[in-house]
């Protein structure tokens, strides 16, 4: 499908599907896609509310997406150079891959397992919680408490902004360039940064021995 144009009166268009590609396209309706699989889609503009639901496969490229539930239980799926608004995404995905792409969105990653996300803007709040295997190269993360409860997650060369109540409850190893406003309660781990507002330990519900780790000082403030 190619130079296509479905509005928003589709409402669930393309389901079931396997083995194709959509290109040059705009695609409305509130269901687009789901229960689909190995679709690529490159160059389209991507306005519905529940894109991606219980997918396989799914190749996204080149293109721009609004959705407020994105992908919701879908496996093995791929994006690149993607920009994405959005509210609650990527929830209770498995083997997800992210390259050069900007996300907007709220709540993201919630209880998905084995996520990388590469050279990218990650802008949300409560980024990550319940996740498993989520590791995050040479991005930008932008919002209020990220990455709590998180199980072996992995920060790699990347920045933090407006990040305040950092990493609670999670199992991390993180290096983080430049500052982070406040880290709350690591389960376990190490978290190097260049400087830290605040590192709170407050009535911690579990065992919590994270360290964070000063770079510049050589400073460890920890258990």
């Amino acid at each position: 499908m190619t130079k296509c144009r479905l509005d928003d009166k589709t409402r669930a268009a393309i389901w079931y599907a396997e083995n194709g590609k959509i290109s040059d396209s705009i695609l409305g309706g509130i269901k687009a896609v789901r229960e689909c699989t190995d679709i690529g889609l490159k160059n389209c503009h991507i306005d519905s509310e529940e894109f991606g639901w219980k997918s396989q496969g799914i190749i996204l490229e080149d293109s721009e997406i609004i959705s407020e539930y994105l992908f919701f239980d879908s496996r093995d799926v791929r994006l690149n150079n993607v920009k994405m608004k959005g509210k609650y995404s990527f929830q209770y995905m498995e083997n997800l891959e992210i390259k050069n792409s900007e996300l907007d969105t709220k709540d993201a990653f919630w209880h998905s397992k084995n996520v990388t996300v590469r050279d990218s803007i990650v802008k949300g709040e409560y980024l990550g919680w319940f996740s498993e295997n989520l590791t995050l190269i040479n991005c930008k993360i932008i919002g209020t408490q990220p990455l709590c409860y998180c199980k072996n997650l992995t920060l790699i060369n990347c920045t933090m902004e407006d990040t305040d109540l950092s990493f609670e409850y999670s199992e991390v190893l993180a290096d983080v360039k430049g500052h982070i406003v406040s880290v709350k309660n690591p389960k376990s781990g190490i978290i190097t940064c260049d400087s830290v507002g605040e590192i709170v330990r407050e009535a911690p519900v579990m065992k919590c021995t994270g360290e964070v780790v000063i770079r510049e000082k050589n400073e460890k403030k920890g258990a």
